[in-house]
């Protein structure tokens, strides 16, 4: 179902960039009801050429104009935009995508502030985004229901609250990155012995995306579908046994604890 809302946009960066071309793919949003702000007109301007969004000159005009914002700026700008919303603040409903950035942040601004937090993923670009909401106090449902269809357009979502957050943005908003790095790295190890870059990536790429895909069908149950693929002293199993006496699942904690620490650390 397509919104009435008119949405503002500060800041146009490339998260802002993913969520709205999912946004404009299903039509959420009328783009005329779209209006966007950020530093760099040159970046809006792309946008709106693009899309057809309305680009405006100051985030005054984003508030005074649009019942909803999407709040896209990087975290230490965040003083200098709240005080710029704070004057003109009329009960626009806040989503925020800012990593680290605890809702009382908010608040202390604007004590009566209708704010929700959304930790999103790039993955939004290509209509799979993982996203987590996370609901202030005051926010009414619809409202809510608003902001997760919202996220819904490019991908799926969860409603979470807001002590877990630091931990999903380590998971799954830098969680693309790690994949990618994973994916190339087996392509690589593939490439070393005798197949060329290309045809490595997409196999190691797609394999991946099958897997995954495997894997949200079965009801999350790794170990039985690791079972499925491995036959008794076959092939897979020697690959398993070098993962299972590796170190990797503390790799891999480190990982996740020590971005959950830089998230928090960033608020």
């Amino acid at each position: 179902m397509k919104s009435n809302v008119k949405l503002g946009v500060i800041g146009c960066g490339k998260m802002a960039t993913s969520i709205l071309t999912g946004v404009y793919r299903n039509n959420f949003v009328n783009s005329e009801n779209i209006f966007l702000y950020d530093i760099n007109l040159d970046v809006s301007k792309v946008l709106s050429d693009k899309f057809g969004f309305n680009v405006v000159s100051s985030i005054d005009d984003i508030v005074m104009n649009c019942d909803t914002i999407l709040l896209a700026v990087k975290p230490f700008k965040l003083d200098e935009v709240m005080k710029i919303i704070k004057v003109k603040y009329n009960n626009n409903l806040i989503m925020s995508i800012l990593a680290g950035v605890k809702i009382q942040k908010y608040k202390s601004y604007i004590d009566n502030i209708k704010i929700i937090r959304i930790m999103p993923n790039t993955p939004a670009l290509v209509n799979e985004a993982m996203s987590a909401v996370c609901v202030g106090e005051g926010v009414l449902e619809d409202d809510t229901n608003f902001a997760l269809s919202f996220m819904k357009n490019c991908g799926k979502v969860i409603r979470t609250t807001e002590d877990k957050i630091d931990v999903i943005t380590a998971l799954s908003g830098s969680g693309p990155a790690f994949y990618f790095k994973l994916i190339r790295d087996f392509a690589l190890a593939a490439c070393q012995l005798g197949l060329n870059y290309d045809e490595a990536m997409l196999l190691s790429a797609q394999t991946a995306l099958g897997s995954a895909k495997m894997l949200i069908e079965n009801n999350y149950n790794a170990d039985v579908l690791i079972r499925n693929v491995t036959t008794p002293g076959g092939c897979t199993e020697v690959g398993n046994n070098i993962l299972n006496s590796s170190d990797i699942s503390s790799v891999f904690f480190d990982v996740i604890e020590k971005t959950t620490k830089k998230a928090i650390e960033l608020g």
